[in-house]
C-alpha cells in the first residue's frame, strides 16, 4: 500500500518566507531612510511583496518599525538566556550577562540593518524607543543587572551609584556595536568572531569586577572608619 505524504500547502510555505522577507526588506529600508524618509512602498518593492501582506503580518508601517526596534535589540534576549542558566554567584553571573549581551550584539552573522536602525533610533527617537525601553532594555536592568550589582556590592550603592555602574559595563559593550567604523580605522584586519567575542566578555568581566570591588572596599572602609 502507498504511503502518500502529507505536503503543506503554497500558503503554509510562504506564509513565513513572506513575514521574513519583509522584516528584512525593511530593516534595510529604515536603516537607510529613518521612520519618516521610510515609506510602505519602498518596502514592499524591496521585499517583492504587496501592501496587504505588510498589513495582514504587522498591522502598519508604525508597528513594523516597533517590531524591527524590539529585535535589533538584544536586552530581553539577554535577560532570558541569563535567567535561564539560574547562576548562583554574582561574578559568574555579571560574566554571562556580559557574554550574552556581546554575543548576540557582536555575532557575525547579525544583519547589518540591525546596528544602523539602532544607531538612527537613538539620534532621532520615536515611540518605537519608549516600547524598547519598557517592554526590554527595563525588565533586563530591574531583574537581571541590578540585582547583580546589588550582591557584587553588597547593597551599599544607593541608585545613582548602581546606575553609573550600569552605564560603565553596558558601555563597554556599546563600545564595540556603535563604534565599529571607529575600531576598522584604528585596527584594520581587526575582526570579531566567536574567539574575539570571548576575550572582549573576559576583559570587560575582569575590568568591571575589578573595579566594583575596589569601590565595594572603599565603601566597607567608610563605614568602618565613621563607627
Amino acid at each position: 500500500m502507498a504511503i502518500l505524504e502529507t505536503k503543506a500547502t503554497p500558503s503554509d510555505l510562504s506564509e513565513e518566507t513572506t513575514r521574513e522577507r519583509i522584516l528584512n526588506a525593511a530593516g534595510e529600508v529604515f536603516a537607510e531612510q529613518g521612520f519618516e524618509g521610510a515609506t510602505v512602498r519602498a518596502i514592499t518593492q524591496r521585499a517583492g511583496v504587496n501592501v496587504a501582506a505588510i498589513n495582514y503580518h504587522f498591522g502598519d508601517k508604525a508597528e513594523l518599525y516597533s517590531r524591527l526596534i524590539l529585535d535589533a535589540c538584544a536586552a530581553q534576549r539577554v535577560a532570558d538566556a541569563v535567567n535561564s542558566e539560574g547562576i548562583v554567584d554574582p561574578q559568574q553571573r555579571l560574566r554571562s550577562i556580559i557574554f550574552h549581551w556581546l554575543q548576540f550584539m557582536l555575532a557575525p552573522d547579525r544583519p547589518q540593518w540591525k546596528r544602523l536602525l539602532l544607531a538612527r533610533e537613538m539620534a532621532n527617537p520615536t515611540i518605537a524607543l519608549d516600547q524598547l525601553v519598557e517592554n526590554s532594555i527595563r525588565p533586563m536592568r530591574d531583574e537581571c543587572l541590578r540585582p547583580t550589582l546589588c550582591e557584587l556590592t553588597e547593597d551599599r550603592f544607593d541608585e545613582t551609584q548602581l546606575r553609573y555602574l550600569s552605564g560603565s559595563i553596558m558601555g563597554q559593550c556599546q563600545y564595540y556595536l556603535q563604534s565599529r567604523p571607529v575600531l576598522d580605522r584604528l585596527y584594520p584586519g581587526f575582526e570579531i568572531g566567536k574567539a574575539e567575542i570571548n576575550e572582549i566578555a573576559d576583559h570587560i568581566a575582569r575590568f568591571s569586577l575589578a573595579a566594583i570591588t575596589e569601590m565595594t572596599r572603599q565603601e566597607r572602609q567608610k563605614e568602618t572608619e565613621s563607627k
